[in-house]
């Protein structure tokens, strides 16, 4: 049996990495796990977001990170695209529930990695490029079997 996972990423910031979240979210699936990506993966979800009230949607994400903690999983965020719900949710995992977070990152689309991110060396940072994603998945399923992250970059 796999670990329960929060899978985070953009969705105001910009949809155009939905595709690469289900790539994700499919292998950690596939292997085992069982994962809570909301909306973050949905191809029918633009920028504008999901039909429900931003408190609705506050309750849930913050539930399902908390559901992630009791049953002592981990929070795994794309950082690629700058996202401020993205950057909410890692906060309250790290600080608020204490569960491990793993950061998925492709340098090409910003000149660098949040400091924020790249400075916290509790947070695993894996960084990709498209033609390592099959070695950042090896990666991911490594530092999620291994329940406390250690740094790669």
């Amino acid at each position: 049996m796999g670990t329960t996972i929060y899978f985070s990423g953009s969705i105001s910031g910009g949809r155009e990495d939905a595709g690469m979240y289900r790539t994700f979210v499919s292998a950690l699936e596939r292997a085992g796990h069982r994962v809570l990506a909301g909306m973050v993966t949905s191809q029918s979800v633009g920028a504008e977001g999901e039909s429900l009230s931003a408190g609705q949607i506050f309750a849930r994400d913050v539930a399902w990170i908390e559901e992630v903690a009791l049953e002592g999983g981990t929070l795994v965020a794309e950082v690629s695209r700058p996202s401020i719900g993205v950057g909410y949710e890692i906060g309250a995992a790290r600080y608020r529930f204490q569960i491990p977070v793993i950061c998925l990152y492709r340098p090409a689309f910003t000149r660098r990695c949040s400091g924020m991110i790249a400075g916290d060396r509790e947070i695993q940072l894996i960084e990709y490029t498209g033609e390592t994603v099959s070695a950042a998945i090896e990666k991911l399923l490594a530092a999620v079997a291994n329940k406390r992250p250690t740094r790669t970059v």
